[in-house]
């Protein structure tokens, strides 16, 4: 009699369960139904959101499946998409091998700019301002923070009432290191950990006003504070070609209080060739006499020499025989190493080869002479 009554319970129990489960299931299912849903302008935010917190999520758990069931990788564009956020997850996790280093956290803010909803169809063109948080192991206390802006224009459609990215483009600030070559990454790492941190604190006030106009205008890598916006009373060059030695200049001139001259001046809108082209501002600073190279070569050449940059010095980036960039540096992380700010993508205190290491870059370490 014991027994049977024991089964009898135990039965109830079973069944108490079975129906619970069902109930949550059911449950779960309707909440991913409505989070899945976009009719509104919230829901859409929401659901964007969402997609820049897998993306990041995945950079830090290195899961590139939870990327790939973002993408429609049945069509061109969608698998395009797919295998660029791929090598993307793996070029930032080689570059955290190299610089001995550990995201702890990846922080997207979205704003959407313009959206476009349809009952199967949405497109919207962002805004995602994302910050990287990242330690040395052996400084667990000191966290370190920079900050990435990118635009992106976002293509979704509903398939089997779930929606999936057919399209993404973005101008991304890795781009020119997804196709990192193997460095001698023990040596460097090895040299980083042995760095101390530097005090930078009694620079010339020229140069700390370079760091607070980079800060500031850096546009979609600033706090919000700043609303994300560039200087509006420069021209933005950015679809013209880029917008670097433009901001670079505008640093140099509105914060470190350098005079224009015939050859180097903004007015209105119309711009002398080193205003605006990076390797005519790097070869005019050099020849004016108010820089000095540093250091010129591979990155495994000159890393060592970085560390005798300070806030308002400058680093140009050759490819390919021409200069095609420059990024003012704007600050120093817990072991020393140099962060720097600059347009085209936006960046904001960001270590200064972090999406520049590929080995065919070729590097100048620049001093300005305040």
């Amino acid at each position: 009699m014991r027994l049977s009554k024991i089964n009898k319970n135990l039965s109830i129990i079973i069944k108490m369960f079975m129906i619970t489960l069902v109930f949550l299931l059911v449950n779960i299912n309707m909440e991913q139904t409505v989070i899945g849903d976009i009719k509104t302008e919230e829901e859409a935010v929401s659901f964007v959101e969402n997609i820049f917190k897998v993306k990041s999520k995945a950079v830090l758990s290195k899961d590139l499946d939870s990327i790939e069931s973002l993408y429609a990788t049945d069509t061109r564009y969608g698998q395009w998409a797919y295998e660029y956020e791929q090598r993307k997850v793996k070029y930032i996790n080689n570059w955290a091998e190299k610089q001995g280093v550990k995201f702890i956290d990846i922080i997207p803010k979205v704003v959407i700019k313009k959206s476009q909803i349809k009952e199967d169809k949405c497109s919207f063109n962002i805004l995602c301002n994302t910050e990287y948080k990242y330690i040395y192991p052996d400084q667990p206390e000191q966290i370190n923070s920079s900050r990435i802006g990118t635009h992106h224009s976002l293509s979704l459609t509903k398939r089997d009432g779930e929606w999936i990215i057919t399209k993404e483009w973005y101008t991304d600030p890795f781009a020119d290191s997804l196709s990192l070559e193997s460095i001698k990454a023990d040596e460097i790492k090895e040299y980083i950990k042995s760095q101390p941190a530097r005090d930078i604190s009694d620079i010339h006030e020229r140069r700390k006003g370079v760091v607070e106009y980079a800060e500031k205008f850096c546009g979609s890598a600033t706090i919000e504070d700043y609303n994300y916006k560039y200087n509006n009373k420069y021209r933005n060059f950015n679809p013209e070609g880029g917008d670097c030695a433009n901001f670079a200049s505008q640093v140099l001139h509105e914060g470190g209080k350098f005079k224009e001259t015939s050859g180097w001046n903004y007015d209105k809108g119309s711009v002398t060739g080193p205003w605006v082209n990076a390797g005519k501002f790097t070869y005019f600073m050099i020849n004016s006499g108010r820089a000095s190279v540093v250091a010129k070569g591979s990155y495994e050449k000159v890393y060592k020499a970085s560390y005798k940059l300070l806030p308002g010095d400058f680093i140009a980036y050759e490819k390919k025989g021409d200069i095609t960039h420059v990024s003012v540096v704007t600050g120093v992380d817990s072991k020393g190493y140099s962060l720097v700010t600059c347009h085209n993508t936006d960046r904001n205190n960001v270590p200064w080869d972090l999406g520049w290491s590929d080995k065919k870059m070729q590097f100048w370490l620049v001093r300005v002479h305040y």
